[in-house]
């Protein structure tokens, strides 16, 4: 009979969709996968949940600010980010988007039945607000300089009629929860943080909805109200796995049963207070399970600094991907994050991780194993056999080594401390290394009569990379079927090696062969590396002066009369289609749509755009331009853009009437 896998279900935060996610940020999913592929190797069937939280203030300023729809720049992002979590091979299985239908519904559903019960009850907020947090700040929370604790930036004063969720009512059940639960908050620190500061300190009450902005879920029962972020963004954990406001725990789905209640949300430092006091509250109030675990990881700096657009050092993942691989960034990202504390990111550190590690640790010793398996035995794998007292030890001691870092590599990742399990199995890499040094088979080679020692001491170089494949399968996937595939073996997965005598050293077949080496990693030159990153660096600092200086009064401009402006038609139009011209880099050809007619216009403007980012937009037209070839694609008139280094359409609101002369 097949015994049922035990399930696990792992969550990311959801990333706030106002722009592309930092280095840090993508850490967490990168985290996150890697602790979803560990349990899976463990034999769990897990589930792994991330998405996109896209209402809020802020995203409907930056909307306003970029000329379209809160929806359609939501839209734009959510794909960045989508597109960012899979170039980092971060293997989901379900992304949610907080503007998706049934989570809209539930929200709405769920709002109600709290009002209906108590729990939620009108009243007016008077306060500060960070607009980049969504929170509310109370006076004795804000800085002297009138500043978010969180995020350091100014907040502002709000004064609106509120809705707000009875917190205090909940806030004993909460405090016995923790007590009764040591393990629910990790790491301690974070425990000790929120119970001394905010349950012992006394609980606020939750404002839950807004009227100073429109974007976001409609209160059902107040249309002048919308859904705080917070209510919003945190029910998706259970929406994506199908929750119904409307019934029972018990009369929910077998699916919804099965995975709630997560095992483990993984959440970044600054957020906790929402997850450990917000979340569970309103999950008692549902009467639903709690979550198991909260996780909160630290933050990676730029050195001692935040990143930051004007100082240059933002740090995207999937940049540093170019310079360093996927796998060199995933490795270099649970390397270097400790368990408690922030972790910090130069390029000094990441190029020494990246030689040291990878290259040195890893890839030579792959790939001189196997070239040495080659020359001297022509692939083919030999059966090992018993040495001396002294060769016999030095095997000993390499098994040995290899089933302590399994040993430690579960230990460490049960307890969420990444980094050291990662460390656990390079240590077994450098004792690999070290054996080389000890045995050398090179000149096992010139002895004839060493043949088996050599064919035994290969074998255990090829049986230990085996394992350091296998372990390392959760952190950097791509490289690590590279491994395998080159040593041509079935033994793949964690089942295949264990710890202390568990006897799985040995699973390479004798007699097979192994196929050919390759680079692995190529080493970099630190100092031509860090000289290509600084310049990209002044360059980034010189593009965000530019955008932030004024600019300049043109000269030598020619005026012209109202009445030679007045034959320039300007018309407000929608695109329909658009598509590359071909053998044309800098140009699109546009169907658009003028209302009274439709006509195909081609712009250069390609370089900033895709076809998808135009295709249902509405824009501004040069009407009454003489037709003219782009080539050889006829084009009837000319959008209306702005820049020159960095340019934009004017996009029109949605609401706008087609055809239009605009004055």
């Amino acid at each position: 009979m097949n015994q049922e896998k035990p399930k696990f279900y792992i969550t990311t935060a959801i990333a706030y969709a106002s722009k592309k996610p930092h280095f840090g940020n993508t850490y967490e999913a990168i985290m996150t996968d890697a602790y979803a592929r560990y349990k899976r190797e463990m034999g769990y069937d897990v589930y792994f949940c991330t998405g996109t939280d896209e209402h809020g203030q802020k995203i409907e300023d930056l909307a306003k600010e970029s000329g379209i729809t809160p929806k359609a720049y939501v839209d734009n992002v959510a794909g960045e980010i989508k597109g960012l979590w899979d170039k980092m091979d971060v293997k989901y299985d379900y992304f949610i988007r907080t503007t998706d239908d049934y989570h809209e519904t539930a929200v709405q559903k769920l709002f109600k039945k709290f009002y209906d019960q108590g729990d939620i009850y009108l009243d007016r907020y008077e306060g500060w607000y960070c607009v980049p947090c969504e929170t509310f700040i109370t006076d004795t929370q804000a800085t002297t300089e009138c500043k978010c604790p969180d995020c350091g930036r100014p907040v502002q004063r709000a004064s609106e009629e509120a809705y707000y969720f009875n917190m205090q009512k909940y806030a004993d059940k909460l405090m016995t929860y923790i007590d009764e639960h040591p393990d629910f908050i990790q790491p301690e620190s974070r425990k000790k943080e929120i119970v001394n500061n905010f349950l012992k300190a006394g609980l606020q009450n939750l404002c839950v909805s807004r009227t100073s902005f429109t974007w976001g879920i409609q209160v059902p029962f107040d249309q002048k109200h919308v859904t705080y972020v917070w209510l919003d963004a945190l029910t998706n954990y259970i929406t994506a796995i199908g929750f119904d406001p409307d019934k029972t725990y018990e009369e929910q789905s077998e699916s919804f049963k099965k995975w709630w209640p997560a095992d483990v949300h993984i959440i970044g430092k600054d957020i906790i207070r929402f997850h450990t006091i917000y979340w569970p509250i309103f999950l008692m109030a549902m009467d639903m399970p709690l979550p198991k675990k909260v996780f909160a990881h630290p933050w990676f700096n730029f050195g001692a600094d935040k990143m930051s657009k004007s100082r240059g050092n933002v740090i995207y993942a999937d940049e540093l991907a170019e310079h360093f691989t996927v796998d060199g960034v995933r490795h270099y990202a649970l390397s270097e994050m400790p368990y408690n504390s922030d972790g910090s990111i130069t390029y000094e550190t990441v190029i020494n991780r990246f030689n040291t590690d990878l290259v040195n640790n890893l890839g030579n010793l792959v790939k001189r194993t196997l070239d040495m398996q080659k020359k001297y035995f022509n692939k083919v794998i030999a059966t090992p056999v018993a040495g001396t007292d002294e060769e016999n030890a030095l095997d000993a001691d390499l098994i040995a080594t290899c089933e302590a870092a399994y040993e430690a590599l579960v230990e460490n990742m049960d307890g969420y401390r990444v980094a050291d399990g990662v460390e656990c199995i390079f240590n077994m890499l450098r004792r690999a290394n070290k054996y080389i040094d000890e045995t050398t088979p090179w000149s096992l080679a010139k002895d004839e009569t060493k043949t088996a020692r050599l064919g035994t001491v290969l074998y255990n170089l090829l049986e230990t990379i085996r394992w350091g494949a296998v372990m390392l399968k959760p952190f950097i996937p791509a490289t690590t079927e590279k491994i395998l595939a080159m040593l041509n073996t079935d033994a793949m997965d964690y089942t295949t090696i264990g710890g202390k005598g568990s006897g799985k050293f040995g699973a390479m077949v004798a007699g097979s062969e192994v196929g050919d080496s390759c680079v692995l990693f190529a080493r970099i030159d630190e100092q031509k590396k860090l000289e290509e990153l600084e310049a990209i660096r002044q360059a980034k600092i010189a593009a965000a002066e530019k955008a932030a200086a004024p600019i300049e009064k043109p000269e030598g401009v020619a005026q012209i009369g109202i009445d030679d402006f007045m034959k320039v038609e300007l018309r407000t139009a929608q695109v329909l289609a658009c598509e590359p011209v071909p053998k044309a880099k800098k140009l699109l050809k546009l169907q658009v749509d003028l209302g009274y007619e439709q006509r195909q216009v081609v712009s250069g403007i390609a370089k900033w755009y895709k076809p998808e980012d135009l295709v249902g937009k509405k824009i501004i037209l040069v009407a009454n331009l003489a037709p003219a070839k782009l080539c050889g694609v006829e084009s009837n008139g000319m959008i209306l853009a702005s820049g020159e280094e960095d340019v934009r359409v004017v996009f029109l609101h949605p609401d706008t009437k087609l055809g239009e002369r605009v004055r």
